[in-house]
């Protein structure tokens, strides 16, 4: 592999000397590029090569970050890029298999740029995952992938390959309501037997996750998503029989999974069960003359990893675009792969169904917390009130972003009768004491008093004062100001934790004074909301609304209505009736129309089990407008409200919405 120091981003960088510098071989004089695949989160391009001197290869393909912006930071902002770099520089030059030769490989943290220049392994066919494998290639993908395997088999951790061990994104929450919009789109063509399994999937999952992961499993290598349509198949004159792409999703784990994805899809179910002891002995007959695994564990591993071929089916056909090959793919894939579960008796494995009651922070979670290596990775604390009788609110957040050297520090007000006024500072130096932060004249503190049940937040600098609220997205200066805030939330309800991200919410009482010019205006248990937070934080990718409402006869709602390009909403929250436990929602919709200016003008939430919902008449805006590194920009509008339900209940609260703006200002 190169070591050469320079990169590239986009075909249009190369040059005949990188080339040349590059591939070690011959001198290049000349080249053409071709686009080749239809890759949404990279871009592939067959480099066709003439060389002056020497000979080298006749072609080779490069691969770089997508080109739209979306879904590069996608790539970037989920470690796709990063793990396929470092798997082809780090692990596969240990590997034997389907692996294609790498000439050049670079990763830019920062940009999320990278390059891969690897062997051409045309001529060759790709597999086609509808009409299936035949029997001697399905032999052959197993061979293979067993020849990847045994080196790592039941090792220790590769040196230095902690990114490799990231967990997964897909919790029970989560694919719980994937399935919801799964069946709700697919219901009528599924098997009652189809949907027995995903439902005991889904019912258990978290549990099983556990299980399958505890440290008396084997672990290995696992690619991911080992499939026909990742696989192109040598023909004369190819440099091997078999090449595997797409190595964006390898990690380390149960390498059985790899296996049983194969199995579950690769075949029709008729050829599947004709052929399936011949498969696994071909599996295993690959991995060596002194194999780490005998056939009898190779044959329970795959029954234990036999539902993730279901997970996939799930999670995918609500994160893709919908297309009829892609309906008749992932019905294709459910009932190949739920055939599979009932083939092998795998559902005797999964824990007994029980319905998993909130989850709950820990008090240790109040303090900061160790950064990972994401340039976007971001520790975010949240505080606000709402004082409908004096008619004031305000939110504070705190924002931590070590890899890039800085912190953000917004402290805002608003009111139906006073302007907007706004203390910020998205450049301010990244504090060595996270619970004491000066930046221009802005001094803040924050600690927890008792942790999860009273915490005080102290914030006081210049500030701008806006009449039209909608000028911070826009710009504005605004008047100077002077803000002091200086107030303590007391938990009233239980702190919430949520399943799908390392984050928690606690509905509170909140009680101090807010300065505004010398005017102080005493708040005494108005209703608050805060919330703590940490990893990666991307606002320039998705979309979202935010609540945190709380009625007059003590009920707490929160909810947040999740919008990703290209994937069903995603729903998180929780309604807590007075003296009631705490239910997590199954869906949270937030209706809103919006002014010309960016500013919200009504809104209608949703909750779920209920119905509730909620017409929310706003009485304070207090937005920020919120820059990317590259120089996106997403409107951050937040408003307080009071709010009424269909019910008849009265209430107020804080929402916030996250929207991506088409193009960078």
């Amino acid at each position: 592999m190169s070591h050469t120091s320079a990169s590239i981003e986009r075909p249009e960088d190369l040059t005949a000397d990188w080339l040349t510098a590059n591939l070690g071989a011959g001198r290049v004089s000349d080249f053409t590029v071709a686009r080749i695949g239809t890759g949404q989160m990279s871009e592939c391009y067959r480099v066709a090569l003439t060389y002056a001197e020497g000979d080298g290869p006749a072609s080779v393909v490069l691969k770089v970050a997508a080109s739209d912006p979306v879904s590069r930071q996608t790539g970037h902002a989920l470690g796709l890029y990063e793990r396929e770099v470092r798997f082809y520089s780090e692990l596969a030059p240990r590997l034997g298999g389907p692996v294609a030769h790498c000439y050049h490989a670079s990763y830019d943290p920062e940009s999320g740029a990278f390059a891969l220049l690897i062997d051409d392994a045309s001529p060759a066919e790709v597999g086609n995952e509808l009409q299936g494998a035949s029997t001697a290639n399905a032999t052959l993908a197993l061979t293979e992938l067993a020849r990847l395997h045994a080196p790592l088999i039941g090792t220790e951790d590769p040196p230095h390959a902690r990114w490799l061990r990231r967990e997964t994104p897909v919790t029970q929450a989560l694919i719980s309501q994937l399935f919801a919009g799964f069946a709700g789109r697919y219901g009528e063509s599924m098997t009652g037997e189809q949907r027995l399994v995903c439902q005991r999937l889904v019912d258990t999952f978290d549990a099983y996750l556990a299980e399958e992961s505890a440290p008396d499993r084997v672990k290995g290598l696992v690619h991911g998503d080992y499939r026909l349509d990742n696989m192109l198949f040598g023909r004369p004159g190819s440099l091997r029989e078999l090449t595997v792409v797409d190595w964006q999703t390898v990690t380390w784990g149960p390498p059985m999974t790899d296996v049983a994805y194969f199995l579950g899809c690769a075949l029709t179910v008729a050829d599947r069960r004709a052929h399936y002891d011949e498969l696994l002995a071909a599996y295993h007959q690959g991995l060596g003359p002194n194999p780490p695994l005998t056939l009898d564990e190779i044959r329970d591993g795959v029954r234990r990893q036999s539902f993730f071929g279901v997970m996939m089916a799930i999670v995918s056909s609500m994160l893709v675009e919908r297309t009829e090959r892609g309906d008749q793919m992932f019905l294709t894939m459910l009932d190949r792969h739920t055939s599979h579960v009932l083939d092998t008796g795998a559902l005797e494995v999964l824990p007994l169904s029980s319905t998993s009651a909130a989850l709950q922070p820990d008090p240790a979670e109040e303090a900061a917390h160790t950064p990972g290596d994401e340039p976007l990775w971001n520790e975010s604390w949240y505080w606000d009130f709402a004082d409908p009788a004096q008619g004031i609110g305000g939110w504070i957040r705190l924002g931590l972003i070590p890899n890039q050297n800085v912190a953000w520090i917004n402290a805002l007000v608003c009111g139906p009768d006073i302007a907007t006024v706004a203390l910020l500072d998205f450049r301010a130096p990244l504090p060595e004491n996270p619970n004491d932060i000066r930046s221009n004249g802005i001094d803040m503190r924050h600690a927890a008093a008792v942790p999860l049940r009273e915490y005080r937040v102290a914030v006081a600098g210049p500030a701008r004062s806006f009449d039209y609220p909608a000028g911070l997205l826009h710009e504005d200066v605004g008047e100077p100001a002077e803000l002091a805030m200086d107030l303590t939330w007391t938990t009233a309800g239980t702190p919430f934790a949520y399943r799908i991200a390392t984050r928690y919410e606690i509905p509170c009482t909140v009680t101090g004074t807010v300065t505004i010019d010398g005017q102080t205006y005493p708040v005494n248990a108005a209703a608050g909301q805060r919330d703590h937070s940490h990893g990666v934080r991307d606002w320039w990718t998705m979309d979202w609304v935010w609540s945190a409402l709380h009625l007059d006869d003590g009920t707490h709602l929160h909810g947040v209505d999740l919008r990703i390009p290209g994937m069903a909403p995603v729903s998180v929250g929780y309604i807590e009736p007075p003296g009631a436990p705490l239910t997590e929602t199954t869906s949270v919709v937030a209706d809103a129309e919006f002014a010309d200016d960016g500013l919200p003008v009504s809104t209608t939430l949703t909750m779920n089990p209920g119905p509730i919902i909620a017409t929310i008449d706003i009485c304070g805006h207090a937005p920020v407008r919120l820059v990317a590194p590259d120089g996106r920009v997403s409107f951050f509008p937040r408003v307080w409200a009071v709010v009424h339900t269909e019910d008849g209940r009265d209430g107020v609260g804080w929402l916030e919405w996250n929207r991506n703006q088409s193009t960078a200002e």
